[in-house]
C-alpha cells in the first residue's frame, strides 16, 4: 500500500508538472524606424509555480531588413554602436574568453574573425546569406553557405517549434537570443531572468506576437552581458548591459 501512494502521489506531480504552462499575460507594441518593425513587450507567467517573466522583442521581416553582427574590439557600449552603425534594433552577441576573444565562429562584414568551434554549449549557429537570415545546428553548418554573417552560441532554446529538453532549469540569469519563424521573419530579443529551461518554454509559447511561431530559439551570451536596443518611432529604447561585450547582433536595413 505505501508503494501504491507512492506511486500514485508521484503520478499526480507528474501531471501537475505537465500541465504548468507559461501564458501571456499583457502585451505592448511599439513601430520602429522600418517597415515590418516592431518592438513587442510581453509579460508571461507560470500561474503554478508563482514565476513571471518580461521580454522584449525586436520582430523583423526579411523582405525590408537583415542581420549583422559587429565585431566591438574596442568595448564599445551597444547603445552607442547601434545609433553609431544607424541599426534599427540590437543585442549583445556571443560567447569570449578573459582575453576578450571571440569562443566560437564569428563572421562580421564577410570577414572570419574566429573559427567554428566544437563544444556542447555551442550547438547552434545564426547564419546569415543570400538574404536569409537561419538558424542552424553546428553539425548542419557549412562553410559552403558563403555567410556575410554567422555567430556560434548556444544552447538551442527552441527547434521544431518546442522547447529542448534537458537545459538547464537551476540557474537564472539575464538572457539573450534570437528567434525565427521558419518563414521571412525573425527577432531579437532580451529576458528578465530566467533559466534556461524556462526561456526555452516561455519562447515556445502561443501568442508572443501575431501570426509568429517560432520554430527555431538561440540563447545567446546572458547574464551581465545581455542586453537590449530598439530604434522606436518615439525615440530609442534600451536596457544596458552590465559588462563590455565583444560583439553584436543588430538588425540593419536592406
Amino acid at each position: 500500500m505505501v508503494r501504491l501512494g507512492l506511486s500514485i502521489a508521484l503520478a499526480f506531480a507528474l501531471a501537475a508538472s505537465t500541465r504548468a504552462e507559461w501564458s501571456v499575460t499583457s502585451s505592448q507594441t511599439e513601430r520602429g524606424a522600418a517597415a515590418g518593425l516592431e518592438h513587442r513587450r510581453v509579460v508571461l507567467s507560470d500561474s503554478d509555480a508563482g514565476e513571471q517573466a518580461t521580454l522584449d522583442i525586436a520582430i523583423f521581416s526579411a523582405k525590408s531588413a537583415t542581420v549583422r553582427v559587429i565585431d566591438n574590439p574596442a568595448g564599445e557600449d551597444l547603445a552607442g554602436v547601434m545609433q553609431r552603425e544607424h541599426c534599427l534594433a540590437g543585442v549583445n552577441g556571443g560567447y569570449f574568453d578573459p582575453a576578450d576573444a571571440p569562443v566560437g565562429l564569428l563572421i562580421s562584414d564577410g570577414k572570419i574573425i574566429a573559427p567554428l568551434r566544437k563544444a556542447k554549449l555551442l550547438s547552434g549557429v545564426l547564419v546569415v546569406a543570400n538574404g536569409r537570415v537561419q538558424l542552424f545546428r553546428t553539425a548542419e553548418y557549412s562553410p559552403k553557405r558563403k555567410a556575410i554573417a554567422a555567430l556560434q552560441c548556444g544552447p538551442f532554446l527552441v527547434d521544431r517549434a518546442q522547447p529542448v529538453p534537458g537545459l538547464n532549469d537551476i540557474r537564472g540569469a539575464r538572457r539573450t537570443f534570437i528567434l525565427t519563424d521558419g518563414s521571412d521573419r525573425a527577432a531579437l530579443g532580451f529576458c528578465s531572468e530566467a533559466t534556461l529551461a524556462q526561456l526555452g518554454k516561455i519562447l515556445a509559447t502561443r501568442g508572443l506576437a501575431p501570426n509568429f511561431k517560432v520554430q527555431r530559439a538561440l540563447n545567446l551570451d546572458g547574464g551581465s552581458s545581455s542586453a537590449f536596443w530598439f530604434a522606436g518611432e518615439r525615440g530609442p529604447f534600451s536596457i544596458s548591459e552590465q559588462k563590455t561585450v565583444r560583439d553584436f547582433v543588430a538588425v540593419v536595413p536592406k
